[in-house]
């Protein structure tokens, strides 16, 4: 009995290494499709700018987060410190390649926006919002409020988890990360819900990120179930928030793509040029 109890363990720990890096392809997958779309259409018109604006600091921040879970002796005893029933984190070498490819991918993604750098047609309006400014440059805010909190706290200075450490600094990465997803979406949907068309934006990285947030919860789920306790979702908060969140927005472009503007009126280089008409008319 204890060696069938042995065989289940190892095959449930090689389950959870496949789950792995199946979310790890998926998810890298998604940030190619967009990227090749712009490119064998020499424009960037109908992808938000937004997106890969903050796309960059989620996943920098994220790189950071999974790179310290992994490899910092004072993140890992900090975390064991807080966690004493189930001291090992549940970040793996998977979420940290994918950040670390992700936060790779963002960049190039942003430069596309860049004429002189690409060549591609950008449209006058496609310039990162005030909103998305103000929510890059107040987590980034937040992210040094940590740090000197931490650095503030008694005499070990962010070397003690029993108060402001730097495995909060750590945690604030992950926040950021979290945030990150939940707005970097939103100006995406809203440009197609005014626009009333998806076309010029990829709808294949929507259906990647979809099957990666389930195959990514299933790995956080097993891997938690393996320690036989549940604190190990809380205490990878990112991996977990990151998983509901993607679901949740693919299923709003999968509703906005598939059923509500299956049919587009204008293309989004004849939307372009019918704004920049309209605006001369009104100036």
């Amino acid at each position: 009995m204890p060696e069938a109890d042995s065989e289940l363990v190892m095959f449930l720990h090689a389950l959870s290494r496949i789950l792995g890096w199946a979310y790890f392809l998926s998810w890298s997958a998604s940030f190619y499709p967009q990227a090749f779309n712009n490119y064998r259409r020499k424009s960037t018109l109908g992808l938000a700018v937004d997106f890969p604006t903050l796309n960059i600091l989620g996943f920098t921040c994220y790189a950071i987060n999974t790179a310290t879970f992994m490899y910092s002796p004072t993140i890992r005893s900090q975390y064991a410190y807080r966690h004493p029933t189930a001291p090992e984190n549940t970040v793996q070498f998977n979420d940290f390649l994918f950040a670390a490819h992700g936060a790779f991918m963002c960049v190039v993604l942003y430069s596309q926006f860049y004429t002189w750098i690409w060549g591609f047609k950008v449209g006058a309006r496609q310039k990162a919002s005030k909103g998305a400014l103000g929510i890059f440059w107040g987590c980034v805010l937040a992210i040094l409020v940590t740090v000197f909190l931490a650095q503030a706290a008694g005499k070990d200075s962010g070397y003690d988890p029993s108060s402001w450490a730097w495995i909060d600094v750590i945690y604030a990465l992950g926040y950021v990360k979290l945030i990150t997803v939940v707005v970097k979406y939103i100006p995406q949907a809203w440009v197609n819900f005014k626009r009333k068309s998806t076309d010029g934006w990829s709808i294949y990285p929507m259906l990647l990120d979809f099957a990666g947030g389930w195959l990514s919860l299933a790995q956080l789920v097993l891997d938690s179930s393996l320690q036989n306790d549940w604190s190990g979702i809380t205490g990878n908060p990112v991996k977990f928030g990151l998983g509901n969140i993607t679901i949740v927005f693919d299923i709003v472009f999968f509703v906005q793509h598939y059923i509500l503007y299956k049919h587009s009126a204008k293309s989004a280089d004849e939307e372009e040029e019918w704004n920049d008409e309209r605006e001369g008319l009104l100036t």
